[in-house]
């Protein structure tokens, strides 16, 4: 029976009861029909309808046995008592019948309760199902697919927004099936104006039967009940879903849980074109990449070449005016001489930039030496030392070697060139008349070579960059930049390292730390 005639149906009943009372004899009390309208009334949940129906019921009850006892000259006393019974069976009725209004309203309220708790828990697990896939094309089909799970529809789309009248991508997913339908398509006009409709309004749209396009649109999707909602995130606009039943209708709470949907599934759109866009420029850097790295591999090949091939016509060259400064060519002129003694000098410094980037590009291509044997430090600092007499005298440089005995092991070459590039690095950049101490200790375990100047020390800007390629270059704009680079490329390849600080009272202090051998003298 609908509930729209209920009340009313009440009413009729306690009349005709009332009507029925007034009818028949002072001994039989009709009145205990008035009960029925009472009772009737429970189906409706109105506690203040069963109060009334009470009310009226005591009133009819009253006036039919007065009536009764006025038709028949006097009142019964047995009619009289079985109409107070009847007034309580009133009111026991309705107290009855409001009782259980009241469990039946409460029970109502735990199973709506319980079903938007469970709608809940179907919504959470499906965003969690959806944001699973960083994919936008899985995540739109999951869209439609977890649209009918968690919100009870039968059948949902997605339309994925674009711009003109072109096709658009339209997902489709239908519960009984259990299918996804994926294509290309136009839509209906009424299926494309209520798209367009939610997409413009940014909110969601109950599709209504009663207005002329909402029952075009549930005519032409042959479906009962749908709902409309925008997919957006900020400005970007992913689509509009919609949802159906083909029976029965949504509630309030269906289009509040179908909100939240809506909202979460663009979050977990947004995330996946993040993805998808950072993929994408992962992958332009990783070409980028691999071109930089073909690049500096060629630049490095001819580096390699060119310094390897330089050598021998350098060294040949080199030998020829040695010979002819000699005599071995004949006499010489004075000026002759001089020209050639400063060629010899420039030939020198060639043949050992050529040698630098030589080695360099093996280091920078991975072909560091790997031969080790057991090496005195204190012993190779000496030979380096009277190496670059010449040199460090020529500027009135006091060099002082001091330190202890011990072993490290190491290529004598790479560790020789090493040294070299410090002690000569540290002449060059000390004025004369100053000092430059050289000293081997043992710090922590590991060997350790200091060589501290009194000279300009290097500025505080470019402290850090100052055994990087060309740094070395920076500390008064000299040199080729890739001596102390060097230092710190041998040292590494032996596991060491090399440090700056500057000296006390100015100067400078480069420290080369190195492994002990297990072999000591």
């Amino acid at each position: 029976m609908p509930r729209s005639l209920i009340r009313p149906l009440c009413y009729v009943l306690l009349v005709a009861a009332w009507i029925l009372d007034l009818l028949t004899p002072q001994l039989f009390v009709a009145a205990i029909f008035l009960c029925v309208p009472i009772a009737l009334s429970s189906l409706l949940l109105d506690a203040g309808l069963t109060r009334i129906l009470v009310v009226l019921a005591l009133v009819a009850d009253v006036t039919a046995g007065y009536a009764n006892g006025l038709h028949d000259h006097h009142w019964v006393t047995i009619a009289v008592a079985n109409r107070v019974i009847v007034a309580f069976s009133f009111l026991l009725v309705g107290v009855l019948s409001v009782a259980a209004q009241r469990s039946a309203r409460r029970a109502g309220e735990l199973s709506e309760r319980s079903e938007r708790a469970a709608r809940e828990r179907r919504v959470r697990h499906a965003i969690e199902r959806m944001r699973q896939s960083i994919s936008v094309e899985l995540i739109e089909r999951s869209l439609v697919r977890e649209a009918c799970a968690s919100l009870d529809a039968d059948v949902a789309w997605f339309y994925r927004s674009q711009a003109g009248l072109e096709p658009v991508m339209v997902y489709r997913f239908e519960q009984r099936r259990g299918e996804i339908d994926v294509g290309r398509e136009r839509p209906p006009g009424s299926i494309a104006s209520l798209v367009q409709r939610v997409a413009d309004q940014g909110e969601l749209v109950r599709v209504d039967a009663g207005d002329a396009l909402g029952r075009l649109v549930l005519d032409t999707l042959s479906v009962g009940d749908a709902l409309a909602v925008p997919i957006f995130e900020h400005e970007t606009r992913f689509g509009v879903l919609l949802v159906a039943r083909r029976i029965g209708t949504f509630d309030a709470d269906s289009a509040e849980a179908l909100r939240y949907y809506a909202e979460q599934s663009a979050v977990a759109l947004a995330q996946g074109q993040l993805f998808e866009e950072l993929a994408k420029r992962n992958e332009e850097l990783g070409r980028a990449n691999a071109a930089l790295v073909e690049r500096s591999d060629v630049i490095r090949d001819i580096i390699y070449a060119l310094s390897h091939d330089l050598r021998t016509p350098l060294a040949a060259a080199g030998m020829t005016m040695r010979q002819a400064i000699e005599g071995r060519y004949g006499e010489l002129p004075a000026a002759y001489r001089e020209i050639l003694e400063r060629s010899v000098q420039s030939n020198d410094e060639l043949q050992r930039l050529a040698e630098t980037l030589l080695l360099v590009s093996r280091y920078e291509s991975g072909e560091a030496s790997r031969y080790r044997e057991v090496v005195n430090l204190l012993a190779v600092a000496r030979d380096v030392v009277a190496e670059l007499e010449p040199l460090w005298r020529g500027k009135s440089v006091s060099v002082r070697l001091e330190g202890d005995q011990f072993n490290v092991l190491a290529d004598r070459g790479e560790l020789r060139r090493a040294i070299v590039n410090l002690i000569a690095n540290a002449v060059h950049w000390t004025p004369g008349g100053g000092t430059i101490d050289v000293r081997s200790i043992v710090v922590a375990g590991r060997a350790r070579l200091s060589i501290a100047d009194t000279g300009f020390g290097v500025p505080a800007g470019v402290r850090d960059q100052l055994f990087e390629r060309i740094g070395g270059a920076s500390r008064h704009g000299g040199g080729s930049g890739l001596g102390l680079y060097i230092v710190r490329r041998i040292a590494e390849g032996h596991g060491g390292s090399v440090s700056y600080e500057p000296r006390p009272g100015g100067g400078s202090v480069f420290a080369l730390d190195l492994p002990l051998a297990d072999i000591q003298p």
